[in-house]
């Protein structure tokens, strides 16, 4: 019975999820966009998206570990959660100094939040709908060690921040698209 039970509490947590998916690739798309047409230069503004960008993470991880509290572990979220929070922090006082040092500050953040994200991935394989969060996961890992490479050239940009961005939209799209169909097979 309790088998049962924590299937159903699964299963009605997928929408929840699945919508917080859908949310997330607008957000990350909507925010790729502003941080093109911002430049390269740190503005206030790209200062701003800087920030926004995990902040918005801390965010999602909260109403994904409330949604998800019943259906499996959220420990990985409330890592997520700090990981998010401290990259916040970082990035505020990384734009003092310039593009390489948010970077740097975003591909330590990039690391850490995509082995969270592709130990989280594992844990809900049973949910269905995950094998992009493990795949995404993967990519951070890779392109966070590339941010960092990246910020030792002689001009480092940020525009590559928001292929970044885009491409994780792209995972939760297609993780939210995967859902959808494990919701209706349920």
């Amino acid at each position: 019975m309790a088998s049962t039970t924590a299937s159903a509490e699964s299963v009605g947590a997928l929408p929840a999820l699945r919508r917080l998916y859908v949310v997330r690739f607008v957000f990350a798309a909507v925010w790729a966009a502003l941080l093109l047409v911002s430049g390269s230069e740190l503005t206030v503004g790209a200062k701003l998206l800087l920030f926004v960008y995990p902040a918005f993470d801390v965010a999602a991880a909260v109403v994904d570990a409330r949604s998800a509290r019943a259906a499996g572990p959220v420990k990985g979220l409330y890592a997520n959660m700090a990981a998010s929070a401290l990259a916040a922090v970082g990035v505020v006082v990384a734009s003092t100094s310039g593009v390489a040092d948010v970077l740097r500050v975003w591909g330590a953040w990039a690391i850490v939040s995509g082995l969270i994200q592709l130990l989280v991935g594992v844990a809900r394989r049973p949910m269905g709908g995950q094998w992009a969060m493990i795949l995404s996961g993967g990519i951070s890992v890779l392109a966070g060690a590339n941010f960092i490479r990246s910020a030792a050239q002689d001009d480092p940009s940020l525009a590559t921040l928001a292929g970044y961005a885009t491409l994780g939209g792209i995972f939760f799209l297609a993780s939210a698209i995967r859902l959808s169909r494990s919701i209706s097979r349920s």
